[in-house]
């Protein structure tokens, strides 16, 4: 074990040449970020995740009940002990050949089948009022954390001149307010982290997934190496754009069109401009450069910025689709009310819905004609904020 952690911990691959951990050692006079100070994130996370359940229950659930958002979810699927085996044991999406199975099985049609499997997969759902309460938790985090880093980086010579990130570097003292940051930030991307697991399954599991490892990474390495100043930068940058994104989901949920338009349409802006062109001009440009020409590459330089990389990439394709998402809002806008997200339909929520779908339980309806029988239903999912996480970040 001593063996693997003195390669784990190897000097030259963390720190620049001629500096070791000896340097950065804590002293009377200065305090240096330790890795151990990371393991303090994980109860904390586990404190958040709690925490985030009693604000959803005691405070974001009134809210949304004053905003009169709906308690009950989608439509229940009729009981019925064949399908319900097949959906949990076997498949949630049966092929034509199944179905039809399944219709000289019951002496159902198959549009009615295809009906109950949509009902079955939207009854796992959660209600527009607990995808609320999600969102007002992420956004009174995001909003809190914003306000403190800009207060914070205000008072700081690097949010002006990006080259003060480097220097002296890595002899930098760490000041309390940044390690509080810090640790802030890191125990909340591991709470979301937590919950991905425990929340309803979205459509970009994997991607939010990537985003929230590499983000864990980003920040976890930046503090071990002692590049905190410019990971300040990062965080406060992903910050503003999420209270916004959060803010339009709220808007959405709460049925609020014209607000949730505008919110819609700044997040659009804020993060596109921000994603597209403040990270590459102002931070990819100091990690990258400003610091090869003050410190100089070394291995765990070209990690930060490989990771840097990752993160600007899966930036791009979320812009590309909010474009999209918005193109669409135009393009129904010339034919009726411009609506970016859908109201009352979230992209994220997997809720499917039915042209042709009809109302009444399911065990009153008649078989339909072997005609209708061979005819698939189509379905499509409802359109809506479906570019970002949470989350942003």
């Amino acid at each position: 074990m001593a063996g693997v952690l003195a390669w784990f911990w190897n000097e030259r691959f963390w720190l620049p040449h001629n500096v070791t951990w000896a340097d950065l050692k804590n002293t009377e006079e200065a305090s240096f970020p330790q890795a151990e100070d990371l393991l303090l994130a994980a109860p904390l996370a586990f404190c958040l995740f709690l925490l985030r359940m009693l604000f959803e229950r005691f405070i974001a659930r009134p809210c949304a009940v004053g905003l009169r958002i709906q308690s009950g979810g989608p439509q229940r699927a009729t009981p019925n002990a064949i399908l319900e085996k097949v959906f949990t044991a076997i498949t949630k999406h049966p092929d034509e050949k199944r179905l039809e199975g399944l219709s000289k099985q019951l002496d159902w049609d198959v549009r009615s089948i295809q009906r109950w499997f949509r009902q079955r997969r939207n009854q796992e759902k959660p209600s527009t009022l607990t995808r609320f309460c999600e969102s007002m938790w992420r956004f009174t985090f995001y909003l809190y954390i914003f306000t403190y880093g800009l207060r914070f980086l205000k008072k700081t010579p690097w949010l002006w001149n990006t080259k003060e990130c480097w220097v002296n570097y890595p002899n930098q003292p760490l000041t309390v307010d940044l390690q509080y940051y810090y640790i802030v930030e890191l125990s909340f991307y591991l709470s979301l982290l937590l919950s991905q697991f425990t929340d309803m399954r979205r459509k970009d599991f994997l991607l939010m997934l990537l985003h929230h490892l590499a983000t864990i990474s980003l920040i976890s390495f930046s503090y071990v190496n002692n590049m905190v100043r410019v990971g300040t930068l990062l965080m406060c940058l992903h910050d503003a754009v999420d209270v916004l994104m959060e803010a339009a989901k709220m808007a959405n949920y709460a049925r609020c069109q014209t607000l949730c338009n505008f919110l819609f349409a700044m997040f659009s802006m804020f993060f596109i401009s921000s994603r597209l062109g403040v990270l590459p001009i102002w931070i990819l440009n100091t990690t990258l450069f400003e610091s090869w020409e003050m410190v100089g590459p070394y291995p765990s330089w070209w990690l930060f910025n490989l990771l840097l990389l990752l993160l600007q990439a899966l930036h791009s394709y979320w812009s590309y689709l909010i474009v999209k998402t918005a193109c669409r809002a135009v393009c129904r806008g010339r034919t009726g009310k411009w609506n970016p997200l859908n109201v009352s339909k979230d992209d994220r929520s997997d809720m499917e819905t039915s042209s042709d779908e009809e109302d009444g339980p399911m065990a009153n309806q008649k078989p339909h004609s072997s005609a209708t029988n061979g005819t698939n239903n189509k379905t499509h999912e409802a359109n809506g904020y479906g570019p970002c996480p949470e989350e942003h970040h």
